[in-house]
């Protein structure tokens, strides 16, 4: 356990090392550069006259004859520090930039700009409650490799894949709490977590929990908040009860669970809440437990990759086990520019200590490390 922690922690302290505070003043340069980019990118016009003065963006009318002025009024209203947008002759005193910010540094610019609000509508794209990546439990497309150092869990090489994603079906802004970026937004969510021991002979199926949930979030700022209610139950593989004999437990249960967060700067977030089951099986299951956490993500990210360090530990506690703390830590790297349909890859290293998050072996006490592959919405 020592050399997995110091292995984990030696991660973490290289990840803190390497960070530099991204912070860019909103200037007339930076705009112009920024709204280079989005015309390129976006609406494909190459090297377009742009000239900025007190935040006023003034474009050459010949470079929109083929794109719609009306979108690009909107995109580039949209920009943070731009206080308006025409079209008609250079100024003299103005700044232009005949040069485009590069993708990674648009994508680095609208992060910065995300907590001032998300698109709105039906199926809006990102979330108002960001993932928990160092939750083992949390919905989302995965496959990982373990190697069990303490507790029996059916062989020392384990391999976890999991399925599924946190879908938003509407958003919309807050009303009177808009000018603080306020929004909510309701959706699904739903996963299957599946163990398979890579020491049997045919790397038997041990065991599969699925998940799903109706849920609700919202987001003021930098806090954010996020609730479900959720179904869980957990099933044995065919080879596995074949192979062991074992007694199954018919592990199902529905519950309430609510998630509090909030954003520190230079990159850090903490995370608490609980969780009630109001319908249980078997009946002797204990109904509550708690759990929180804190995460880095570096405000610095490298050209390289879209790569950015990213650290965090997730803590939880059941009535069942008289409250015992189960530690979850995990530290890598995250690969912001190899997007496949908005997912955002990630390569982790991972440490576990506790009751097992594998719903058929919640009673047993575990500990692995292991190496794993992300990917989220």
């Amino acid at each position: 356990m020592k050399t997995a922690l110091h292995y984990l922690s030696g991660i973490g302290i290289a990840c803190l090392y390497s960070v530099g505070v991204y912070a860019s003043q909103v200037e007339d340069a930076y705009i112009a550069g920024y709204a280079a980019g989005i015309l390129e990118r976006d609406f494909k016009l190459e090297r377009p006259a742009i000239s900025v003065k007190d935040g006023v963006i003034k474009l050459d009318e010949d470079d929109l004859k083929h794109t719609d002025q009306n979108k690009v009024m909107e995109a580039l209203s949209n920009i943070p520090g731009v206080s308006g947008v025409g079209v008609g002759e250079h100024n003299n005193n103005s700044v232009s930039s005949p040069l485009t910010l590069s993708t990674a540094q648009l994508e680095k610019s609208e992060e910065s700009n995300e907590s001032a609000g998300l698109k709105t509508g039906i199926f809006p794209e990102g979330h108002l409650f960001k993932s928990l990546f160092a939750d083992p439990s949390w919905p989302h497309f995965a496959a990982s490799y373990h190697n069990y150092i303490g507790g029996d869990f059916d062989g020392t090489n384990i391999a976890t894949v999991s399925f599924g994603e946190t879908i938003p079906f509407y958003r919309q802004n807050m009303g009177i709490l808009q000018r603080f970026g306020s929004q909510w937004e309701v959706g699904i969510q739903g996963g299957v977590i599946s163990d398979f021991n890579l020491d049997a002979p045919s790397s038997d199926l041990v065991n599969t929990d699925f998940v799903g949930a109706l849920y609700s979030s919202m987001r003021i700022g930098d806090f954010s908040a996020f609730s479900r209610i959720f179904h869980q139950s957990s099933h044995l593989g065919d080879e596995f009860l074949l192979r062991t004999r074992l007694e199954r437990v018919n592990l199902s249960f529905e519950g309430i669970d609510l998630k509090l967060s909030y954003d520190l700067p230079v990159g850090f977030r903490l995370y608490g809440g609980g969780r009630g089951l109001f319908h249980k099986e078997p009946e002797s299951l204990k109904v509550w437990s708690a759990q929180y956490g804190i995460e880095f993500r570096s405000p610095w990210r490298m050209d390289f990759g879209g790569m950015r360090p990213i650290a965090g530990a997730d803590f939880k506690n059941y009535e069942e086990n008289d409250w015992s703390t189960d530690i979850s830590a995990r530290a890598g790297v995250e690969f912001e520019n190899m997007q496949v349909l908005g997912r955002k890859f990630q390569i982790l290293a991972e440490y576990f200590n506790g009751y097992s998050p594998s719903g058929q072996f919640y009673n047993d006490k575990i500990e692995y490390i292991g190496l794993g592959a992300h990917f989220h919405f």
